[in-house]
């Protein structure tokens, strides 16, 4: 099946039709018989339809050799999509009909005069590139419907080749997006797939002996040696990769068409990109994620993980050539991976919505082998179950999409999203898909630099990702011996915490069927009775280190001490000076407005100095610059509040937790919220303003989020009375939802 051989039954019908134009007596002028869609591009499967169009002008008087036309075509076998029009009700029609106009941009002469076929091909092109912005938001509805309608060509189990998400349909779309000369389409890997789709119809069309665009279960296997393929399951890889290729490129397509849409006029000078820089390396141009100018790729490990995370959080395309580039020259990662780098994965996998193209992105340009060459295990792996939309590693990413709505339940949503990641990565072996995916999690968990309790936890995720949906549906709630299948398996609260959210994200990635009411109510009521069973795992205050305070802050507790010792990828910040109220926020503040990111921090006091030790993801820093700006905040020369507020919105919204029981020396407040510079500062301000000492502080940030444990004690040096503490926690929800909050 070649292009050749569709290019040559096009030809045939060309002759038929062209012998029947001519045997009828039609005027030699002012008439024309023209092919359109897919005919016109001389694309005809076995089974296809002939799309002609008589086309007269206004002053021709129709006669009965119009409708004479048609019968030696009839009388051939062929099927035939036929009409008769004006020049001006074509035009008119075009611009009424929006398939109309799709249709006729294929137009291509077959007989009679060719001038009204040029007439025809020049207004049509005309009217499509003049009217192109609005025709576009009409067109890109239909795509929409489409999609809804039909699903993905890659995901769904009978796929539909032509108007599925992805087939045939939308190859054709693309080609009308080029003739706009509004945005760009990779044009030889859109023809690259499309050819390969018109392979696949006609090996369809062969097999089924009929006109079909539907590839049911018994068609694979026949397919196979048409397309040159072993098997049914290389045709059902071969078709479902084409069909996420031409989707990949279709998204990316409507987002630059929508880019184009919400850009103002400007004057042609005006049209070179801007670029603006969002990260190290990485600009924005045209509501794409580019390199830098002055980016070197072949110097930094960390470019491609932290392009796309950026491209995720911000949901903008990670422009393809950008990444190809990056996949190219970026050199390898250290294993075990470096904090930073986990990190920002953590960050691309709790991106939301945004993380879809920009993971389809990757694994398109081959980024995915480099990251995690385990991805080949489920890539396209069709899920056994019907239940499933998508996919296996389809449904990976919906389970992260899922999850990342979900971190603030958890105290580490960093576990949580490489869990959301990995659960199912052991799909497609011989061994139950949890028990072959723990081992393989437990080894890519260790890669990226999991320690060791993180890694089993991570591993321990997979193994039992089944356990509380299995448990709570087919064992009576009632008897002990259910909770006990749960608390033999689970080791602390954390960890069902972590399954319970893991639960919730994988099964509503799977369908709207999976996640009811009713399962969500037996699952919620099964973690509750674990977690009576269950330690609590706080965290708990850290033994303070020895710290070295310098002889003059010892001297005088007004004076600032602030140290730094790189190490690595990053540096330790410690800061010391006579503990006071708002000391710790100060200290905040004064990182904040350096724009650091504090990847941890530690702060308690000793005989009567305030220490506190910040891990920030940064070197170079001078301490003597961040002395003087500590000084300053601390003097009121410098107000950290109105340069830290920001109006930018999480999509979550922060949990503040007491804990009463965790300390008996001082009230324990959880904060789980975004991560974003001013944060600590904020919540310590807040506790400051309200009289507050912050006696010690165990600040984490977890991917996107930042998991801060304080210990806060009254005037008197113990813990805050309940009303007190609760008012507390309610002032730091207060403002860290509010302008300026997160």
């Amino acid at each position: 099946m070649t292009a050749a051989e569709r290019a040559q039954r096009a030809l045939a019908a060309d002759a038929l039709c062209q012998e029947a134009f001519e045997k009828v007596g039609c005027p030699e002028a002012g008439v024309a018989l023209v092919a359109v869609g897919g005919y016109g591009r001389e694309e005809l499967a076995p089974y296809s339809d002939l799309d002609v169009l008589l086309v007269h002008d206004a002053e021709i008087e129709v006669g009965d050799w119009a409708g004479q036309i048609w019968y030696p075509l009839w009388d051939s076998g062929a099927n035939i999509d036929h009409a008769v029009r004006s020049f001006d009700e074509v035009l008119g029609q075009a611009a009424a009909d929006l398939k109309v106009a799709l249709g006729l941009l294929d137009a291509r002469h077959l007989a009679g005069d060719p001038n009204v076929t040029l007439r025809l091909r020049t207004a049509i092109l005309t009217a499509w590139r003049r009217d192109a912005k609005e025709r576009l938001r009409e067109l890109n509805g239909l795509v929409r419907d489409r999609n809804r309608l039909l699903g993905e060509l890659a995901h769904v189990s009978v796929p539909d080749i032509k108007e599925a998400t992805g087939g045939l349909r939308d190859a054709v779309v693309l080609k009308a997006l080029m003739a706009t000369w509004l945005v760009d389409v990779p044009h030889a890997e859109l023809e690259g797939c499309r050819q390969a789709m018109l392979d696949v119809r006609d090996a369809l069309h062969t097999v089924a002996g009929r006109g079909t665009d539907r590839i049911s279960p018994e068609y694979w296997a026949d397919m196979a040696p048409l397309l040159d393929l072993p098997d049914a399951a290389a045709v059902q890889l071969h078709v479902r990769s084409l069909g996420r290729r031409l989707t990949h490129v279709s998204r990316l397509a409507w987002r630059r068409v929508d880019a184009v849409l919400r850009r103002p006029a400007k004057s042609p000078a005006a049209r070179k990109p801007q670029l603006t820089p969002i990260a190290d390396g990485l600009a924005i141009a045209y509501e794409e994620v580019v390199l830098d100018r002055d980016a070197k790729p072949s110097r930094d490990p960390l470019l491609l993980l932290r392009a796309a995370a950026e491209a995720a959080e911000r949901d903008l395309v990670l422009e393809p050539s950008t990444a190809a580039r990056l996949v190219a020259e970026v050199p390898p990662l250290p294993v075990p991976w470096p904090a930073e780098a986990r990190d920002l994965l953590v960050r691309l996998l709790a991106a939301g919505r945004g993380l879809l193209p920009v993971w389809e992105t990757l694994d398109e340009t081959g980024a995915l082998a480099a990251i995690l060459p385990e991805w080949e295990r489920v890539r396209l792996l069709p899920h056994a179950s019907v239940v499933h939309r998508f996919t296996v590693d389809r449904h990976l990413v919906e389970t992260c999409i899922e999850a990342s709505a979900l971190i603030r339940r958890v105290s580490r949503p960093d576990v949580l999203m490489i869990a959301a990641l990995l659960h199912d990565i052991g799909k497609g072996q011989v061994t139950e898909h949890s028990v072959a995916g723990e081992p393989i999690a437990r080894e890519i968990a260790a890669r990226i630099g999991f320690d060791a309790r993180e890694t089993e936890l991570v591993a321990g995720l997979v193994r039992w990702h089944l356990l509380l949906p299995e448990t709570a549906t087919t064992r009576d709630p009632e008897d002990p011996v259910t909770v006990a299948l749960v608390t033999e398996r689970i080791n602390d609260r954390e960890e069902l915490e972590l399954l319970a959210a893991l639960t919730e994200a994988d099964a509503r990635a799977t369908s709207e069927k999976a996640w009811t009411t009713w399962r969500a109510s037996l699952i919620k009521s099964l973690v509750r009775r674990a977690s009576v069973e269950l330690t609590e795992n706080l965290t708990v205050e850290n033994q303070p280190r020895a710290v070295e305070v310098p002889a003059l802050v010892r001297a005088d507790p007004r004076e600032v001490g602030v140290a730094v010792v790189e190490a690595g990828d990053g540096s330790t910040v410690t800061v010391m000076s006579g503990d006071r109220v708002g000391l710790l926020a100060d200290a905040a503040a004064m990182l904040a407005l350096q724009r650091v990111s504090v990847r941890a921090a530690r702060a308690w006091t000793d005989d009567g100095i305030g220490i506190s030790e910040w891990q920030v993801s940064r070197t170079g820093l001078d301490a003597t610059v961040m002395r003087e700006r500590l000084e300053a905040i601390a003097e009121g020369r410098l107000d950290p509040a109105d340069r830290l507020r920001t109006n930018e919105a999480s999509a979550l919204a922060p949990i503040v937790v007491l804990h009463p029981e965790a300390s008996e020396r001082a009230s324990v407040i959880e904060v789980r919220a975004a991560d974003r510079p001013g944060v600590v500062y904020l919540v310590c301000a807040t506790l400051a303003g309200l009289g507050h000492t912050v006696a010690s502080a165990h600040v984490d940030t977890l991917g996107p989020q930042a998991v801060d444990v304080f210990y806060v004690q009254g005037a008197d040096g113990g813990g805050l009375d309940p009303a007190a503490a609760a008012a507390a926690a309610d002032a730091i929800r207060v403002v860290l939802s509010g302008p300026g909050g997160s």
